[in-house]
């Protein structure tokens, strides 16, 4: 069961790129996507996890934190949105997942957390497989509709950005606030960061659609079953987290590699493969690292 939660979230994970890259063709406007992407995952959130909300009174309660990462939820899946488009899915998904080396290191230095020899070989390891995938290939394939560009700002911008996230969630729990009870509220007010955001927008000519709000629900359909089914692997597996955070980042990079090749026929080059070869030793030994800690 815990390894099907873990097959589901990995294919909500990817299937969010996809929908983020075929958004532009199917006149789908991101920003109002991103915004019902929000909306849906609160109210899923609110409805199937329960979120303790009456723990945000106690007067350790991170509001800062909590802010800043309403904050850079939406402004994350807006970086993803474009690198997706001009980087493509497989590198995208990469550094997104390599974003663990980032958070990582800070992990040692902020919180604090054990080192070995694992966790610093994947930290190696990670930091070489991200040089190799910011360069794309010299020559691309015409099948290939993205822009000729590498896409470095975007995917710097990817790994930056969900280390961040990562760290301000860690942060948020040390405080004592429940993850899932901040996750619902940060998506709350991210939505309604969002609704500021289209107001601005609607002055400036862009008007609501029914597709992007459709192609909206979706997205947070999408992104609340990754969330959920991670969080419940996690709990039906408490005594292997190094298991599911291994099955779960390294599924991602198989499963976002397979789509980006096969469906949309990205080109890596020699770079980007030895970048995708250097990334599943990385995830797998810091996952040992994780295990032996």
């Amino acid at each position: 069961m815990p390894m099907h939660l873990l097959l589901f979230a990995v294919i909500c994970s990817v299937l969010v790129s996809v929908l983020l890259k075929i958004a532009p063709r199917r006149q789908i406007d991101v920003f109002q996507a991103i915004t019902w992407n929000y909306a849906t995952a609160a109210l899923l959130a609110w409805l199937t996890l329960h979120p303790a909300l009456d723990t945000l009174r106690a007067t350790t309660t991170p509001w800062l934190a909590l802010l800043l990462l309403a904050v850079a939820l939406p402004s994350i899946f807006l970086v993803m949105a474009r690198s997706v488009a001009v980087a493509g899915i497989v590198r995208t998904d990469i550094a997104q997942r390599l974003s663990l080396v980032l958070s990582l290191a800070a992990a040692f230095t902020v919180f604090g957390e054990p080192v070995n020899g694992w966790k610093l070989t994947g930290l190696a390891l990670g930091l070489l497989a991200i040089v190799c995938i910011v360069r794309r290939p010299r020559h691309q394939d015409a099948a290939d509709p993205a822009p000729r560009t590498t896409g470095l700002p975007w995917l710097v911008g990817i790994w930056i950005g969900f280390a961040l996230i990562d760290l301000l969630l860690k942060h948020i729990a040390q405080a004592g606030t429940p993850s899932l009870t901040s996750l619902t509220l940060c998506f709350a007010l991210a939505f309604l960061l969002m609704v500021g955001v289209q107001r601005v927008r609607a002055t400036r000519g862009a008007r609501l659609n029914i597709r992007s709000i459709l192609a909206g629900v979706l997205l947070g359909a999408l992104n609340f079953g990754n969330i959920f089914c991670y969080v419940r692997a996690h709990q039906l597996l408490p005594q292997s987290p190094a298991i599911v955070f291994a099955s779960m980042n390294l599924g991602v990079v198989v499963l976002g590699a397979l789509v980006g090749k096969l469906g949309f026929a990205e080109r890596l080059g020699l770079r980007g493969w030895l970048g995708l070869a250097l990334a599943a030793p990385a995830i797998a030994a810091i996952a040992w690292g994780m295990r032996l800690a």
